[in-house]
């Protein structure tokens, strides 16, 4: 028996213009199919809870659409934060509330933007988690390495606890360079940090009063006043006070210090959307390994007009006709009131214009 809380927050800054903060990444179809990044994560987790034990943690600019685009979840079940606190806050509030209604239940913690290729053996793999998570540790989902990737974070694994699929991980790694990428790969003994947390919430909310006692006391005055009359009240006063950490700092590497986290290797191909450069990886292409979003292949879009080019990412929103010529390796983002044409190299840095406009005053196209 599960509680599966979606975390929905974020603006996906490295897929602009696209992903804006008012209708971020994933609330639009990214996945192949006319499904959200959202409603696809829902779906996945259907099997592991019902809607009266799921939960969606979001901003206020997107607890309306959040509400349109999961019609079957129960109004309730949406926590909404009247401002981003990170990850650390929002999975917080989400353990509280749950411990009002079942001191010792275990919930799983799963973002929205992410891809999973195989989703029985996903559920397989959360159901694994949720037998360490009984025993009161604080489980993870590790995905095993497929090559030295700089952009994730790793879990660093000790020996299997009591023979099973279940091992400890001694330590969290921030996100290397390449030549440190290259041997936790070569190791064996690390793991991509897939950001799935899964663990019994009495145990999370101890372990958060003893790292971050300030949160957790904010936290719980909040779940206190929760369906309240004073919910409004106290969660406007008390919010804006929460460290704004996420919950890998906050909590886990301290308790993973303490030997109280454990990891199940996950193989479900799992996909954290966070650039376009990615995007292009797993959504179809044709023979010239050209990607358009919204069509299974390029010769469906009459609004793409590509000839003599490869490995192009097109994203046409505007209406206009988009056409490449002799190019290659080119992400097109045409929506109604921006242009972004770079590298797939440099997906990563998009986000840095995101920063630029920011820093000019231009909100408006943020």
């Amino acid at each position: 028996m599960l509680y599966a809380v979606i975390l929905a927050g974020g603006t996906g800054t490295r897929l602009w213009p696209l992903s804006r903060a008012g209708h971020p990444k994933f609330l639009h179809p990214l996945t192949g199919t006319e499904a959200s990044l959202l409603q696809v994560t829902a779906e996945r987790l259907a099997p592991l809870a019902e809607p009266e034990r799921s939960m969606v943690v979001t901003g206020v600019a997107h607890a309306a659409a959040v509400a349109r685009q999961l019609p079957t979840l129960p109004e309730q079940n949406i926590l909404v934060e009247p401002s981003p606190r990170d990850s650390c806050a929002a999975v917080a509030l989400a353990a509280a509330v749950i411990a009002r209604r079942d001191p010792a239940g275990v919930m799983g913690s799963f973002a929205a933007d992410h891809l999973v290729v195989q989703p029985d053996r996903f559920a397989d793999t959360i159901r694994a988690a949720v037998l360490g998570a009984e025993r009161g540790l604080l489980m993870t989902v590790g995905i095993r390495p497929s090559r030295p990737e700089t952009g994730y974070g790793y879990l660093e694994c000790g020996e299997p606890l009591d023979g099973g699929p279940l091992r400890r991980v001694a330590e969290f790694k921030e996100k290397p360079v390449a030549a440190v990428a290259e041997t936790y790969v070569v190791s064996g003994r690390h793991l991509w940090n897939a950001g799935m947390f899964v663990w019994r919430v009495d145990a999370f909310l101890a372990e958060l009063a003893r790292q971050q006692p300030e949160l957790h006391d904010g936290i719980m005055s909040i779940a206190g006043a929760w369906g309240t009359d004073r919910q409004d009240e106290v969660l406007g006063a008390v919010w804006p006070t929460l460290p704004k950490i996420s919950v890998d700092y906050a909590v886990m590497e301290g308790a993973a210090a303490a030997g109280k986290v454990a990891t199940v290797s996950g193989d479900f191909g799992w996909t954290d959307v966070g650039d376009f450069h990615t995007l292009g990886d797993v959504l179809p292409a044709d023979d010239s390994r050209n990607v358009v979003l919204g069509a299974d292949t390029v010769a469906e879009k009459p609004g793409v007009l590509l000839r003599d080019s490869t490995g192009m990412i097109v994203v046409p929103r505007s209406g206009r006709l988009v056409a490449a010529l002799g190019v290659h390796d080119l992400i097109v983002v045409d929506t109604e009131d921006a242009v972004l044409v770079c590298p797939r190299d440099r997906a990563q840095d998009v986000k840095k214009l995101v920063d630029d406009l920011k820093d000019r005053g231009e909100d408006g196209l943020v």
